[in-house]
Order: structure tokens, then C-alpha cells, then sequence
């Protein structure tokens, strides 16, 4: 939520400075408040958990969030009931002439393949093209996170010998960014992939840059576009118990998993997992709704094409001095 102070306030520049969003009297006085439009494409199997794992996240946000859940059309999900899926969820033919503040693109169980094999591979490309012109920030996740970075720039996935499991311990290396506002200088990410980027990739794309990475793992957060896209990673937003699933589910299919690094106490799967990273995924959802809220026009039909956001920061400089909380 955003302070409001009087105009001459001292501490108001300094306070703006640190990326906290201060209003001041003129600006609070011609204020419109709307709920903030949300699209959330989930494209996980058990859509009915992916729900209240990101619901949880978004909740926290004091102003109204209105949530369209999308789902695609060109592929059948098998573990969701059809009833529910019906009664809650549209599709992209359905809203394609609608705009919104922000979208979500989730993870999905096919890092494994080449994108243009996955079987929505060329639907989900339209949404992607689409989002640029009628979405005002996108945010995507885990495999939803390295579609994007394919789609909008090119950059390829790798697959690993083994898979990232557990909760890494992420840098921030750019404060002075509004996603990363009220972080610490470190915080924990749950991570769940057979892939990664290509880092080199990203370090000579002008296009992009790193917000927060982990030096096994790489790159946790990259924006573009003045933070309207949003790539991360690993899984935020999971509860407490999704790693414990992932890695029960894969020792039932002699898979041989490692045991989920940072996530059971004494590495003893027979203990209760911690929760390690509830604080930091809330201030990171916050601050994309809060970005969204002081950034969107109030009619959505004034959003502007993506490729007309500024570029604010090269990857390989500093956070500007005096940036660091």
C-alpha cells in the first residue's frame, strides 16, 4: 500500500529513493481505485493445488484482486475434474479481446521436452504474444519462466544430469529494483527442475537482467522491460509440503532421488519439512501487485505495448549507489 504524506514531507524523496511508493497529497486527491485484473494460465496437472498455493500468495495484497483462471484448449487435463474446470476456467479464445493488470504463467511437468514439442506449445505462444499488448506485467514460473525466456528472447534451456531439489539460498543482487523491495540480502527459494538457462545467454542480452541468483542454481529472478516481464525461476509460491510430495512420488517410481537439499531437518525425510521461505514469497508477490497497482492505467485500454517500456538496468552494472536497504 502506498504512504500517503504531505508534499513538502523531508523523508518523502529519500523514501522514494528506496522504491517505497509514496503519494502525496495532489496525487491521492485525483486517485481512481479499481480491483486489480489478474490472469492466472495454470498449466500444472493438479490445478485445484496450483490454485491455493498462488490464491495464498496474492492474498496478502490490501487491495482487491480479481482472478480470471485459463487454462488451454489444445491439451485435455486428466487430473482435474471436468466439472471443475467447466465452472471455473476459461480459455484464451474466450478472453483474447480482454486486457489486464497482470498475468501469471505457471510451471508445468514438461521441462524434459523441447518447447516445440510440448502439445500447446504453438497456444501458449499466442498468449505470450499476446500478453505484450494486452497485459500490463507478466510473471512466470519455474518452466512457465523458461518458455518466456525462449519465447521473448531466445534464450534455451539445458538439461541436467540431475535434478535441482530443495530450498536455495538466493542473492539479491539488485535492491534497488521494486520486485526485490524489503528483501534481504538473501533469501530461500524452493527449486524443482531438470533444466536450466543458459546463463551466458542472459548475461549478453541487453533485453534482460538478473535480480537474484544462487551460484549452483543461477538465476532465481530476471526482469525486462521495466519489471512488466517477470521470470522466476523456482517455485515461490509452493506450501510447505510440495517438495516432501515431489520427492515421495519420485521414490515410489525408482526414480532414486536425492533428498531435497535445506528442506528436512538433519536431511531426514521422516521429519517435518521447514518452512523457510513463506516470509519472502509474500514481500515478492506483494511488490509485483504493488507494481502493478501504482504503474497500470486506470482504463486498461490505455496499456501501452510492452516494447514501449524503458529499459532501467544493464545486468552486468551495479545497483546505483546508495541503493542498498
Amino acid at each position: 500500500m502506498p504512504i500517503l504524506v504531505q508534499n513538502d514531507l523531508p523523508a518523502k524523496q529519500i523514501l522514494e529513493s528506496e522504491n517505497i511508493f509514496v503519494m502525496d497529497e495532489r496525487r491521492a486527491s485525483m486517485q481512481n481505485i479499481r480491483p486489480l485484473q489478474i490472469c492466472i494460465l495454470n498449466l500444472m496437472p493438479l490445478k485445484e493445488a496450483t490454485e491455493l498455493d498462488i490464491l495464498r500468495v496474492l492474498s496478502n495484497f490490501p487491495i482487491q484482486v480479481q482472478i480470471t483462471f485459463m487454462m488451454v484448449e489444445s491439451h485435455v487435463s486428466t487430473h482435474t475434474k471436468a466439472s471443475h474446470l467447466n465452472k471455473f476456467y476459461t480459455t484464451f479464445s474466450e478472453i483474447k479481446d480482454q486486457r489486464f493488470d497482470g498475468l501469471l504463467i505457471t510451471g508445468a511437468p514438461v521441462e524434459q521436452m523441447d518447447f516445440e514439442e510440448v502439445e500447446y506449445w504453438e497456444e501458449l505462444s499466442q498468449i505470450m504474444a499476446w500478453s505484450k499488448t494486452n497485459v500490463f506485467s507478466t510473471f512466470h514460473v519455474c518452466w512457465g519462466a523458461q518458455a518466456g525466456l525462449y519465447f521473448h528472447h531466445g534464450i534455451q534451456k539445458i538439461l541436467m544430469d540431475k535434478k535441482f531439489s530443495g530450498v536455495y539460498r538466493e542473492k539479491v543482487i539488485h535492491h534497488s529494483k521494486m520486485l526485490m523491495r524489503g528483501m534481504d540480502d538473501y533469501f530461500w527459494c524452493p527449486q524443482s527442475r531438470y533444466t536450466k538457462i543458459d546463463e551466458d545467454a542472459v548475461s549478453k542480452n541487453p533485453e534482460l537482467y538478473v535480480v537474484a541468483e544462487e551460484e549452483e542454481t543461477g538465476s532465481c529472478v530476471l526482469l525486462a522491460y521495466s519489471s512488466r516481464q517477470i521470470f522466476v525461476t523456482g517455485h515461490t509460491e509452493y506450501d510447505r509440503m510440495e517438495l516432501d510430495a515431489e520427492y515421495r512420488r519420485d521414490v515410489k517410481r525408482g526414480l532414486n532421488p536425492e533428498i531435497p537439499k535445506n528442506y528436512y531437518p538433519d536431511d531426514d525425510p521422516n521429519q517435518k519439512p521447514m518452512l523457510t521461505w513463506r516470509s519472502s514469497s509474500n514481500c515478492l508477490y506483494t511488490n509485483w501487485l504493488n507494481f502493478i497497482y501504482q504503474e497500470t492505467p486506470y482504463d486498461l485500454a490505455e496499456i501501452p505495448p510492452i516494447e514501449d517500456s524503458s529499459y532501467v538496468l544493464h545486468p552486468n552494472e551495479p545497483d546505483p549507489e546508495g541503493s542498498l536497504l
